[in-house]
């Protein structure tokens, strides 16, 4: 692995070949029944032990993730706090985890929320520490144990993290990482016969490979995949703020989320001014050195992404705003906002970097028709002081997670999934436990015996 922002060695990291894989499905499927078997207080308390260990070494896995990642280390921070925030919240889950007891007739009949058994959990790159705990968390609280592959690039946080699981109490074997290529680890995880489910985060085109290798075993799958969410600016919308907040909404982790407001979507009458109110907001996002507090925007993760990036930025693009960024090492992307028109390939398709495009349209049912023009269906904004207007406008656009007035789309307490081919499930909220267990169904008779 190198470093995004200097591109020097920091670690080398050996893959898990098939075998070590089977081996690990076999620790787990031993693991687990002892750690479901626990009284839900200790599963609860463990968990919390885990939550601490995270928060005691929460600047030790910042610097981690901003040298595997190249994140700023504000955010870094901000995401190891979530992991233990994660925790926190599974762990309140787990003595709530509650069946129900339903009216039939001649007894009684009560469900209980079972555990799936061993779950694989595939995280992606960009956001490598909170994402894993999104599945990772409620999984095991849950009950099950779990497999966590983290993404070849950015594996040492996870790595981390499973040592402070166990230095926390955690049984040895319940909560594995294991690093790896997609093609090798990664299939050998889906196609295992001993994991029960799969939580994938990653592209489209890869979660579709994943959803067919699982249908082989009938085996259940959580996806979150890509996304191409719009930001709607109406002309009745406060356009300072909303020119304010644009920035962060498509160049936070230099534009390296699927939750990305990369399509700017402006009514016509206000379209100038809110480009020129737009321009110095995207100048004020400052990229350089990811370990400087002040810094806004860090690299793209690998030469490989910037590569990706600037394949969607041709020299005679129309750019109404480009950004600085540093010269030299590095895999460095300036911020770009590009005008265009609805069919542009950088309008369509995901870009995964520092780059936007801005639309302009005529009213409300043509800002719809705009949002919806996608395969994607993750998330997007809405900005205008007309409230009637903003839950229309939300509720046409197919999305699993819209905002108004606001940019937010990811709470670790709310439900957060996409529609079409943004995924396929729920993560997070208080159902998160409840995804990772099988309903099983009792029903006792009250009939006399004869």
């Amino acid at each position: 692995m190198t470093d995004p922002a200097t591109e020097e060695l920091i670690a080398t990291v050996p893959g898990t070949p098939p075998a070590e894989v089977d081996a690990a499905v076999r620790r787990a499927a031993t693991a687990q029944p002892r750690w479901a078997a626990l009284p839900p207080g200790d599963r609860a308390r463990r968990l919390r032990r885990f939550a601490d260990a995270v928060d005691a070494h929460r600047e030790e896995l910042a610097r981690l993730e901003v040298a595997e990642a190249g994140h700023p280390i504000g955010n870094a921070r901000w995401e190891a706090g979530n992991v233990r925030d994660l925790l926190e919240y599974a762990a309140g889950g787990v003595e709530r985890l509650t069946g129900r007891q339903i009216p039939v007739p001649g007894g009684v009949n009560l469900t209980f929320c079972e555990p799936l058994g061993t779950v694989a959990v595939i995280a992606p790159w960009n956001f490598p520490m909170p994402v894993a705990a999104w599945s990772t968390a409620p999984a095991l609280a849950a009950g099950n144990a779990v497999l966590l592959k983290p993404a070849e690039t950015t594996p040492l946080t996870a790595l981390r993290l499973a040592e402070l699981a166990l230095a926390a109490g955690l049984p040895q074997g319940l909560f594995q990482v294991l690093p790896g290529a997609g093609a090798v680890t990664g299939r050998a995880l889906v196609d295992h016969p001993g994991v029960a489910k799969v939580a994938f985060t990653g592209s489209t085109a890869v979660g579709k490979e994943v959803m067919s290798r699982c249908a082989a075993h009938v085996k259940r799958v959580t996806l979150e995949l890509g996304g191409k969410s719009p930001n709607i600016v109406f002309a009745d919308a406060d356009l300072e703020r909303a020119a304010a907040a644009a920035p962060a909404s498509f160049l936070d982790n230099t534009g390296q989320d699927c939750c990305a407001r990369s399509r700017i979507l402006v009514q016509r009458e206000v379209y100038d001014r809110f480009l020129a109110l737009l321009e110095p907001a995207v100048h004020a996002f400052t990229c350089g050195d990811p370990s400087d507090p002040g810094t806004a925007m860090g690299p793209l993760v690998s030469a490989a992404q910037r590569d990706r990036v600037r394949s969607f930025v041709t020299e005679d693009a129309p750019a109404a705003i480009r950004g600085t960024a540093p010269q030299g090492k590095g895999y460095w992307y300036p911020a770009t906002v590009l005008e265009g028109r609805p069919g542009d390939r950088v309008a369509v398709e995901e870009i995964f970097g520092p780059v936007a495009v801005v639309l302009p349209f005529t009213d409300e049912a043509d800002a719809v028709r705009q949002a919806n023009a996608t395969p994607y269906g993750l998330a997007g904004s809405v900005w205008t002081r007309d409230g009637a207007r903003a839950l229309r406008t939300a509720r046409a656009v197919g999305a699993g997670n819209l905002s108004v007035n606001s940019h937010a789309a990811v709470r670790y307490w709310t439900p957060f999934g996409g529609f079409k081919q943004s995924g396929l499930g729920r993560e997070l909220g208080p159902g998160a436990l409840s995804a990772f267990t099988e309903t099983k169904n009792v029903f006792i008779s009250t009939e006399e015996q004869q």
